[in-house]
Order: structure tokens, then C-alpha cells, then sequence
């Protein structure tokens, strides 16, 4: 294993934002790479699965799934890409989770105006459509107690602008 200084990127944001298009092409654009879709790692669970938005206990079972995963690929000396919707209670846990490992965790909350977000769900298959679902998670955003840094408004912003400025914006560096 290299000396690098390894990093965990976690994009976030309600849904339809555009968490998955930029978290791959941002997993792309690193070095030595793994990509997580906590959507994957939630429908890994087949049989007695809950609804995660209502039982905390299939959320930590996602968010400890997520955490065995990031850990063993920054044990292989992967940067890691965590593309959920992930709030800062969940940052925190994972961040304290990470604190032996000596990784620089990233947060970045992509954002929209809520026209826009529901505009590009209907530009989605219409079974990954979420519909209410969108500004429902917009509001849970806006009552997390979000630190206004970790937001990154992506209206009418390029991709390759918004990972440049996670890339290269301290302000998404949990500290």
C-alpha cells in the first residue's frame, strides 16, 4: 500500500439531483476508485426488506453495509465515492466510523430549485421516477440542521464544473 492520503466523497442531495451522474464521473476522474450507490446496497436486501425513508433499522443496516464496504476499499487503497442521499447525522456516523483510517471525508449536497429537481425526475425512467418524493426530500434537507458550505447548487451548472469544485472547494471537507 502507497502513502497517498486516501478520501471518501459522499454526494448527496434529494432526489433527481443528479447524485449518480456526478458521483460516477467524479469516481472516474480519481486515480484508484470505487464507486458506492447506497440505492444498490439498499435493494441488496431481498427478503423482509423495509422501506429505508421509514425504518431506522433498515437505514443502518444500509449505512453499516456502506461503511464495511468504504472501509475495505480504503483498505485496498481506493478513494471512495458514496452516491446517497445522506444527511449529516449519517455523515457523522460515518466520518467517527472512519477516524482510525486516517481518510479525508467530502461532503457535497447537490441542489436545485424545486421546479428543476421535479423537471429532471420526469426525465428519468418511470420506474426510478420519485415524484413527491423529491421535494419531500428537499424539506428533510432544509430541517437537518445542513450547514449551507456542504450545499452545491448545480442549476445550470456543467458536471465537469460541479466536480471541479468538489474536488477543489475546501468547504465540502468535513473537518
Amino acid at each position: 500500500m502507497s502513502n497517498k492520503s486516501k478520501k471518501v466523497y459522499i454526494i448527496s442531495g434529494p432526489a433527481g439531483v443528479g447524485k449518480s451522474t456526478v458521483s460516477k464521473k467524479l469516481v472516474r476522474k480519481l486515480n484508484q476508485s470505487a464507486y458506492i450507490s447506497g440505492d444498490y446496497v439498499s435493494h441488496m436486501h431481498i427478503n423482509g426488506r423495509e422501506i429505508p425513508w421509514e425504518s431506522k433499522w433498515e437505514t443502518s443496516l444500509i449505512w453499516t453495509n456502506i461503511l464495511s464496504l468504504t472501509q475495505n476499499f480504503l483498505d485496498f487503497n481506493n478513494d471512495v465515492v458514496i452516491d446517497y442521499v445522506t444527511f449529516p447525522t449519517e455523515v457523522k456516523w460515518l466520518k467517527e466510523n472512519l477516524n482510525s483510517m486516517d481518510v479525508s471525508v467530502y461532503y457535497a449536497v447537490l441542489w436545485s430549485d424545486k421546479d428543476t429537481l421535479l423537471k429532471r425526475d420526469q426525465l428519468r425512467n418511470s420506474e426510478d421516477r420519485m415524484g413527491e418524493r423529491c421535494s419531500v426530500l428537499m424539506n428533510e434537507f432544509m430541517r437537518s440542521g445542513l450547514d449551507d458550505r456542504y450545499i452545491l447548487d448545480t442549476s445550470e451548472k456543467t458536471i465537469e464544473f460541479i466536480i471541479e469544485q468538489i474536488l477543489s472547494n475546501q468547504n465540502y471537507r468535513i473537518s
